[in-house]
């Protein structure tokens, strides 16, 4: 994959959402776009999972459904302007975790983990997916509110997975973009980096990243709408392109 010859702001790379897309951000349900047939394309992939929690419902539906899905696009455009990885925009997809569909993409996105539940199913699903090589992103949840069931759940699919902090050098923030400081202004506090390494080695490759009091989900959704600060959303871009650039090649 090589980068094209040319410098995009990252932030002003956006256009404005799609029509298509605007027509699910304010439905309050969980509506998706039928998803697409593989053609051998990147598609950004979103986890769905189920469950009766209200707590992470908002006027975007249930939490696995937030920023859905305008910050899929965004992140995809973003990849098609800056590298020449041939990434679908006009669709993602949505999937449950044992859909064997998943399978043909080695990266996935989870969002409001504090909610996530999961049948026993879908756990050795899960687990079958980040062993064979999978990478999982796990994001927009508070360490206060959400830490424990995100932990809980995922002590279910790697029993012996130890989550440890993640600083600025770790080559899932240096993969494409170098970025400087995780110092980034969390939602619901100091933005905090956590991963799981296969075997729990740190010479070896991250199988989980997850962004602790943050949502750079956000930051993708709103970045053509002029709501966040754009110094911020560089940097969730910056962080987003990183995690998408260490998954295909780690």
């Amino acid at each position: 994959m090589r980068v094209k010859r040319r410098y995009v702001l990252v932030a002003l790379a956006v256009t404005a959402a799609s029509a298509a897309a605007q027509r699910y951000r304010m439905r309050g349900d969980a509506s998706v776009e039928p998803n697409p047939s593989y053609d051998g394309r990147y598609a950004f992939v979103r986890l769905r999972y189920g469950g009766e929690d209200f707590r992470c419902w908002s006027n975007e539906g249930p939490g696995w459904h937030h920023d859905y899905p305008v910050a899929d696009r965004n992140l995809m455009k973003i990849m098609s302007e800056l590298t020449t990885l041939d990434a679908r925009l006009d669709s993602s997809m949505v999937l449950d975790e044992d859909d064997p569909a998943l399978m043909k993409y080695p990266i996935a996105y989870l969002s409001e983990p504090g909610c996530w539940q999961q049948t026993d199913a879908q756990v050795k699903a899960l687990r079958a997916y980040l062993l064979k090589g999978g990478f999982l992103i796990v994001d927009d949840f508070s360490i206060r509110r959400h830490w424990y069931n995100f932990v809980e759940q995922m002590q279910r699919v790697l029993p012996e997975g130890r989550l440890v902090q993640l600083d600025v050098s770790n080559p899932a923030f240096q993969s494409f973009f170098g970025v400087q400081s995780l110092e980034m202004s969390g939602y619901r506090g100091r933005a905090e980096f956590y991963g799981i390494y296969e075997d729990n080695d740190s010479t070896k490759r991250l199988m989980v990243v997850a962004n602790a009091n943050n949502d750079i989900g956000d930051y993708w959704q709103w970045s053509a709408e002029g709501f966040l600060p754009i110094p911020l959303t560089n940097e969730a871009y910056k962080i987003g392109v990183n995690y998408l650039m260490y998954g295909f090649t780690h």
